[in-house]
């Protein structure tokens, strides 16, 4: 699991006085789901074109299934879905999947299955010209699984689909993991990223800011009490948990500790003589770290 499929070493990519990658370093684990977050700009899409080889980086050095991107043999093992695919408007789905099959050396079957896992089977026989811009989508992604890959690099997979289609989308990425293969992913969408994936890169302005588990990321879990009088509640907060431990905010008295902790608060509060409104456990989500890293950054 801990064996690198992804590792970049300073990679850089600049256009002349603009530095689109600044010196990234980021490794990407055998069988996990990987998200890559930035604002717009910040330099995720350059990355990922570099890592599939599409652009020559400036500097720095990274390897892709342990070749440098673009060796065949990479090319051969990865399925790649990097802005909006393109596709013959006047060919159906499966036609197009299956002109693509023969560059990749697979049969039909392949592309029934890949068909049948992106739930574009019922409209495979359709012209792509008149699919909606979620099965747009989907079929890039069909696409990219053709052939089984080892290693999948998505670039915004669930651009265009509605909740139901970011759900089934969410079911198989989590499911192409479960079988074993490693997922990249960029999106915008960081609830769908919270759920789905195991760590993630945060880039902005070109450089990486972090690198870790999306539990790590959010931290541990506070407490919010809501209670009345806070004269008397706030005191006996601070007396089982300790001052420092303690905020008084607009919502509440936030807690810096777990749920463990939550029955020795009531127990205080209601020992004390306050009334207990409310008392609960209040997490960052992923959103709020995310933005608070990058306007940071800036």
């Amino acid at each position: 699991m801990n064996e690198g499929v992804v590792v970049t070493d300073r990679l850089t990519k600049r256009y002349g006085a603009h530095t689109a990658v600044d010196a990234v370093s980021m490794s990407v684990r055998r069988g996990e789901i990987y998200g890559f977050l930035g604002p717009n700009g910040a330099g995720k899409t350059t990355t990922l074109r570099m890592l599939v080889g599409l652009i020559r980086p400036s500097a720095g050095t990274a390897t892709v299934l342990g070749h440098r991107p673009g060796d065949p043999e990479v090319l051969r093992r990865m399925g790649v879905l990097i802005e909006s695919p393109g596709f013959y408007p006047y060919l159906s789905g499966r036609d197009n999947l299956r002109v693509l099959a023969r560059y990749r050396g697979v049969g039909d079957d392949a592309v029934a299955d890949a068909l049948h896992r992106v739930a574009l089977s019922a409209r495979a026989t359709d012209r792509f010209r008149t699919y909606s811009l979620g099965m747009k989508q989907r079929l890039g992604v069909a696409a990219a699984l053709l052939g089984a890959p080892d290693l999948l690099i998505l670039d915004e997979p669930t651009n265009g689909l509605d909740p139901a289609g970011m759900a089934e989308m969410r079911e198989l990425i989590t499911g192409l993991a479960a079988d074993g293969h490693t997922v990249m992913l960029s999106s915008h969408l960081l609830g769908e990223v919270q759920e789905i994936c195991d760590r993630v890169g945060v880039i902005s302005g070109g450089r990486l800011l972090t690198e870790s588990t999306v539990r790590e990321l959010r931290g541990t879990a506070s407490l919010l009490v809501r209670a009345e009088p806070l004269s008397i509640a706030l005191p006996a907060v601070r007396a089982v948990v300790g001052e420092r431990s303690v905020l008084l905010t607009a919502n509440g008295i936030r807690v810096d500790a777990g749920a463990a902790k939550a029955p020795l608060v009531a127990r205080a509060v209601l020992a004390a003589g306050a009334d207990l409104l409310e008392l609960r456990t209040d997490e960052k989500s992923l959103e709020e770290v995310f933005f608070e890293m990058t306007e940071t950054a800036k």
